[in-house]
């Protein structure tokens, strides 16, 4: 019979390394398959399964493979498919799934009943888990929670749940805002106030299934029979509680591939246990451990920086990742003056990409995004965003400063007013506002409550300020309006305050306010800056559900771990982002930082590029750690005289079409022209700074400047 491998190189054309080989013979007993950056685990990981049926027999079915997620579920669903197209189907999944199916029938046994709160399950409960923690939160804080807050005590809980800490030390453990283990403890009991009943989320699943195979013998021992050979991939994002439910599952046979880089475990804020990889063997003593250390991704640059980059972290398995791929550029390390010629570097660049698909730009937070959708949206350049973050357009700094906007229309509002005067920096009481909001009074709103409430002399002279403010407001450029606000409107010194009551990150929040300025620059109305939050937040929807086929694609750095691109920018590389302040505050978080930096490193194929920049708003900004790390590492001499080196660039270099249009009157309504991304098109609109063409059925509005600077189109003679 025909050598596996030789005949899957001949059907195939797959031929896999060494150590890939013995991955997939080492089928019995536990083994621990470490994987760095682009070394084909995928690819060894189905091969092993396609040798457990077709060499050794095993019935499919006697087979499990638990991912990291559904969409890595339906992609090794794919790849197995065309690998072995003749047999049948395994079953891959996530863990949650197989956790569902086991604390299903574990309640059964009970006869407990339960309804889903989160993932739009359906039943007779009509709460969520958000609406029930956001009735937690303001019964336990007085206050009502923003989405940030909800996000960071939703992730909390998870994390708590993850790692298996009793409930009776919930309430004193530490959380991302004030008494959130108390509203943790809350949250629990609510869900489980009816007898014979409980409502369940996501977590509550893995917590039920793993205390049912722990308690219930019978029950293990059915799912145990299931299955001879289980897989798990990416398993240095596997909590304690998912680790313990594998361990149940395997318990009389052993037959365990754990897939994993622990270089790349990023998720420990929501229960990630990377430690238990490092002590794999305690758990399972005869386990063999394998190390895929070749890189196929990417370029000898790039391989070679970022390998002894991560070797600065303590706490890891010793790998030495290499590659026999050529060299191709240097890393690129640019730092620019602002933010805003950090942005310009990245929009000309990419107008001069042909094949916008195989470009990303990567971030830490998803902040950082919005003024690059802004961007690449106004000169109409596509984009996929890897994970949408449209929370950026309902965040209650946007709806506050649109509030403000809205009361200069009318300052008889008094609705719009009341949620806005306590952010204006007067000191109003609740109280105040409570008795204000109950009379009768009309007219101008300023006038209407010095009149109203019992003031100090000082708050009337800033109300009486702030009337003269909105006389001037309707006048103004939505820029300046926003100035306006935040300065002599008192909004910062609120938001400040504000800050500091509540444990916000005061940058951070300045920072929506720097990105909302920077909207509004090119604009000339306070309306057509509300229709561009709109229109912003719908092109985001778009280019996460719906995408154009050549897009460049924007995306954290946590989300993009298992991506690959040719080209790749990671930007605002800057102290107290990557790492921030809490990450210096602990070695392991600072370690797991680094392994951030690690994975945006090593998404890049041929051409890497570390932007940073020199000042915010007049402030210095200092580079990260991080980039100061790899400038060392570049600079550091090679015993081999063969160290990649960086190269520094001040201006971007943009080709020119030799037969673009660099005169503006040629561009006239009517005109047939063809643009080198979306083809040919008719423009439809000229307005001012821009012009509207219709591209088939798709509308672009772009930047008139930029078409006849870079002579983005050509006229098309019909």
């Amino acid at each position: 019979m025909t050598d596996f491998f030789e005949r899957k190189k001949q059907q195939l054309n797959i031929a896999l390394n060494n150590v890939q080989k013995q991955a997939v013979l080492q089928t019995e007993g536990p083994l621990l398959l470490l994987a760095c950056p682009g070394s084909g685990k995928t690819t060894t990981m189905i091969m092993r399964i396609g040798y457990l049926i077709e060499e050794k027999h095993v019935d499919p079915r006697r087979i499990k493979a638990i991912t990291f997620s559904r969409a890595s579920a339906r992609d090794m669903t794919e790849r197995f498919s065309r690998f072995f197209p003749e047999r049948e189907p395994i079953d891959f999944s996530t863990i949650h799934s197989l956790a569902f199916t086991i604390a299903r029938s574990y309640l059964a046994t009970s006869g407990t009943t339960f309804d889903l709160i989160e993932g739009g399950g359906k039943g007779r409960q009509s709460v969520n888990k958000a609406f029930l923690l956001k009735g937690i939160y303001k019964e336990v804080l007085k206050e009502d929670c923003t989405d940030d807050e909800l996000a960071s005590l939703s992730t909390f809980i998870s994390s708590i749940k993850n790692s298996m800490i009793p409930l009776e030390q919930w309430e004193e453990l530490k959380g991302p805002v004030d008494k959130a283990g108390r509203m943790a403890r809350k949250y629990e009991q609510y869900k489980s106030r009816t007898p014979g009943h409980l409502l369940l989320d996501f977590d509550d699943m893995l917590t039920i299934a793993e205390q049912g195979l722990r308690q219930d013998e019978q029950l293990a021992e059915r799912f145990r029979k299931l299955y001879d050979y289980l897989l798990t991939d990416e398993s240095q994002d596997t909590s304690l509680v998912q680790h313990k439910i594998v361990e149940h599952l395997v318990a009389h046979h052993g037959n365990l591939c754990v897939v994993a880089d622990d270089d790349q475990s990023i998720y420990t804020w929501r229960g990630a246990e990377p430690d238990y990889l490092l002590e794999f063997k305690k758990v399972y003593p005869d386990a063999q451990v394998l190390m895929m250390e070749r890189n196929y991704r990417s370029s000898k640059e790039i391989v070679e920086l970022t390998s002894k980059f991560i070797k600065r972290n303590q706490k890891r398995y010793p790998k030495d990742m290499h590659t026999e791929n050529k060299a191709k550029e240097p890393i690129y390390i640019r730092q620019l003056d602002d933010s805003k010629r950090q942005l310009e570097y990245v929009t000309y660049e990419l107008l001069g990409e042909s094949n916008l698909n195989e470009v990303a730009i990567l971030f830490r937070n998803n902040s950082s995004s919005t003024m690059y959708v802004n961007e690449l949206h106004r000169r109409g350049i596509p984009f996929y965003m890897k994970d949408a973050d449209d929370k950026f357009f309902s965040h209650w700094i946007v709806e506050d400063i649109l509030n403000f906007m809205r009361l200069s229309f009318n300052t008889e509002r008094k609705d719009i007013f009341t949620k806005i005067v306590m952010k204006m920096n007067v000191f109003i009481s609740r109280s105040m506002l409570t008795t204000f909001e109950n009379t009768a009074t009309t007219g101008n709103v300023f006038d209407a409550i010095i009149q109203t409430i019992d003031l100090k002399d000082s708050q009337v002279k800033k109300l009486k300020d702030y009337k003269k403010g909105y006389d001037v407001i309707p006048d103004m450029r939505p820029e300046r309006v926003i100035q306006l606000i935040r300065n002599d409107l008192g909004y910062e010194a609120a938001l400040k305050s504000r800050a500091e009551k509540f444990g916000y990150r005061f940058d951070h929040l300045l920072g929506i306010l720097d990105t909302l300025e920077g909207i509004a620059s090119p604009l000339r109305t306070m309306v057509e800056f509300a229709n561009q939050l709109k229109e912003l937040e719908q092109a985001v929807q778009q280019a996460k559900f719906q995408p154009a086929e050549n897009a460049v694609t924007l995306s954290t750095f946590h989300s993009a771990k298992g991506l690959e691109f040719r080209r790749v920018f990671m930007i605002d590389l800057l102290k107290g982002i990557i790492p921030s302040e809490e990450d210096e505050g602990d070695t392991a978080t600072l370690e797991e930082a680094r392994r951030l930096f690690y994975v945006g490193m090593t998404r890049a194929k041929e051409r890497l590029e570390l932007l940073s920049y020199r000042q915010d708003e007049g402030k210095p900004k200092e580079d990260s750690r991080f980039l100061n790390e790899v400038r060392g590492l570049l600079l550091k001499p090679s015993k081999v005289g063969n160290e990649p080196k960086s190269v520094k660039v001040s201006k971007a270099s943009i080709p020119v079409n030799p037969n673009g249009i660099d005169d503006g009157n040629e561009l006239v309504v009517g005109a047939i022209v063809k643009h080198r991304v979306f083809g040919q098109g008719e423009i439809t609109v000229r307005d001012g700074t821009e012009i509207h063409i219709q591209f088939g059925e798709m509308e672009k509005r772009l930047d008139l400047e930029t078409v006849l600077s870079l002579r983005l189109l050509e006229m098309v003679t019909l």
